[in-house]
């Protein structure tokens, strides 16, 4: 029989060994980007971290790193709105906000809500429409906390396979859940989704995990098993590699995109909607490549 006492040690020892075993070390991403415009092809590019209607940001504070990307609804540009300036200007608010420190890591819908309606009140209206996404690195609790609104989004790879990913939200064939400033006059004619809808999620990373955030420019070219193949080319967290593979995979998916004869994804999503549809899908294609890793000053 064993005494209390000894049960009492035996009962500390086992919680001090798992005291033990906790990583007390703060993480963060390496993060790499790339992309391409739809317009790459006839020449005109667009400066700063943005590709075509498409734009991004990475920064950092002190509890976190956060990065986010965001799709500008090209159909403005039928009503003389150049459909980038509100995506952009939506990325550029977030990154704002967490380098002010206006942020909480586990609320990254609340970065969302607050460029939004930052917008909302310019004194002189931005007109436009965009998806979003937000990923953020709580750096010592080790969780990924995002929010999605519409079809960008992102996967998490772990072992050369996919543990973790965004929902992609579609009112119906591709018309995803946007973000809009519309004017006075079309006022309820145009689709407009509150920050709120976004599909949130948080989950426990570890060192060597693989995040993978893009634009649907990439998802509807690319398959999942594409993807990993391309990450499997990935050997460290060194920046040169990442940024490598980023540009591989941007790369494989705009020359995707302009193959008529490939089954994209999203030609197979058309049909699966009763359209006879093949070949890529020409878009604007944005690209952030990160990896979990230990965090350094």
């Amino acid at each position: 029989m064993i005494s209390v006492l000894s049960y009492g040690r035996l009962v500390a020892r086992a919680v001090l060994g798992g005291l033990v075993q906790t990583d007390s070390r703060d993480y963060s991403l390496v993060t790499a980007r790339c992309g391409f415009g739809k317009d790459f092809r006839k020449g005109i590019l667009k400066k700063g971290m943005c590709y075509g209607d498409d734009a991004c940001f990475i920064t950092k504070h002190k509890s976190a790193d956060v990065l986010g990307v965001a799709d500008g609804v090209g159909g403005w540009r039928d009503y003389g709105v150049d459909p980038s300036q509100f995506s952009i200007t939506l990325m550029k608010t977030c990154e704002r906000l967490v380098r002010e420190g206006r942020f909480t890591p586990c609320n990254p819908v609340g970065i969302l809500t607050t460029s939004y309606y930052e917008l909302l009140q310019n004194k002189v209206p931005l007109l436009g429409s965009s998806t979003a996404c937000i990923v953020v690195l709580d750096r010592r609790s080790h969780r990924l906390h995002t929010a999605n609104l519409g079809d960008s989004g992102f996967l998490v790879v772990r072992g050369g396979e996919v543990v973790h990913r965004s929902d992609e939200q579609q009112h119906y064939f591709n018309t995803p859940f946007q973000l809009s400033i519309p004017p006075p006059e079309a006022e309820g004619a145009v689709l407009r989704d509150s920050p709120d809808a976004a599909d949130q999620s948080s989950f426990d990373v570890q060192l060597g995990d693989i995040i993978l955030t893009a634009t649907d420019g990439l998802f509807d070219n690319m398959p999942d098993y594409m993807i990993l193949q391309e990450l499997k080319k990935l050997k460290n967290s060194n920046y040169e590699s990442i940024q490598q593979t980023a540009r591989s995979i941007a790369e494989q998916a705009h020359e995707l995109a302009y193959d008529p004869n490939y089954m994209s994804p999203f030609a197979q999503f058309a049909c699966d909607n009763g359209l006879n549809v093949r070949g890529g899908k020409p878009d604007d294609i944005t690209v952030l490549l990160s990896i979990v890793a230990e965090y350094t000053d």
